[in-house]
């Protein structure tokens, strides 16, 4: 299992070491009824089941521990940051068990549980428009930051190097560990440092092993936290080069995966895993032999009625 300590900062409060604990080293989960080929395995990174309940709190912890070693946070100052929601329920979680405010800028069609829950955590909210999605969220962030800079730390996940350097060195590590013989890892792609993070190391580990990034079809999806690279901001921590290939998922498959996941495996995904799921399930069936490894980001849980209505 990784082990996030080995690249701890000496003098690192007790409060976040504490916290390290319940970061990563989630199940890697063999798919066995949902997708069935002699040969080809597919695995999935069942990352709702640390911290804050997604796979967001592995880069937030990263961006709350280097802003306090670096003493960008503290002392009054709060965390400001641009989120669809996960990454932000991962930054309210890590504030309040230390005591650090957060403030965030999220579209104001993030779905209604995600909303509360931020609100319960003691994030203080500030609803952007839909049409604008998290890049009218960024540009409100950065704006606020640069017109109150000592009162802010913008963390900037988009811009972070923390952002993928966290799956760089725990994703991809726990991967290494416990399926080597893995060929092909598939990820969306939304700030983008799950698959820049996760696919640098495994490319360091073995060049051989085949990257792909996914992305929706068109603009106007409804995959909450991907972009569509063409027409959105890209995240500077974006890796262009670093796919071997790159195929879109559409909307539509998303909702389609998460009805087969649910009579399949008996997972609740949300859309964004459930498209992961469609995305590695496609390069799964075209492969004579290989390991295939996808995360899923979250679960249901903070999706109700969109999840709800897809199943019913």
């Amino acid at each position: 299992m990784s082990n996030l300590s080995h690249i701890a900062v000496p003098g690192i409060p007790e409060k976040l070491a504490a916290l390290q604990s319940q970061i990563g080293n989630t199940p890697l989960f063999e798919l066995r009824h949902i997708f069935r080929k002699k040969g080809v395995a597919l695995y999935a990174k069942q990352e709702w089941m640390q911290l804050s309940g997604s796979v967001k709190a592995r880069a937030a912890y990263f961006i709350f521990r280097d802003a306090i070693n670096n003493g960008r946070l503290g002392k009054g100052r709060t965390l400001l940051d641009a989120t669809s929601g996960n990454t932000g329920i991962a930054y309210a979680t890590l504030g309040k068990s230390l005591g650090i405010p957060v403030t965030l800028c999220l579209p104001e069609n993030a779905s209604s549980e995600r909303i509360e829950i931020l609100r319960s955590l003691g994030a203080e909210l500030i609803l952007t428009s839909r049409y604008e999605g998290t890049d009218g969220a960024q540009e409100l962030a950065r704006s606020m930051a640069e017109n109150e800079p000592h009162r802010f730390f913008y963390a900037d996940q988009y811009k972070n190097d923390n952002n993928w350097k966290a799956h760089y060195h725990g994703t991809a590590v726990e991967i290494i560990e416990t399926v080597p013989g893995i060929t092909h890892f598939v990820a969306g792609l939304g700030t983008t440092g799950t698959f820049v993070g996760t696919g640098r190391r495994l490319k360091k580990f073995n060049p051989s092993i085949q990257l792909i990034s996914l992305q929706p079809d068109n603009p106007l999806h409804g995959l909450e936290g991907w972009k569509h690279m063409e027409t959105a901001a890209v995240p500077d921590i974006y890796d262009p080069v670093l796919a071997d290939l790159n195929l879109e998922i559409s909307t539509e498959e998303a909702w389609d995966m998460i009805r087969l996941a649910k009579a399949k495996e008996g997972l609740i995904l949300s859309p964004s895993s459930a498209a992961n799921l469609a995305g590695a399930i496609r390069v799964a069936s075209a492969l004579e032999a290989g390991i295939v490894v996808t995360v899923l980001p979250d679960n249901g849980d903070k999706y109700g009625d969109i999840i709800k209505k897809i199943l019913k």
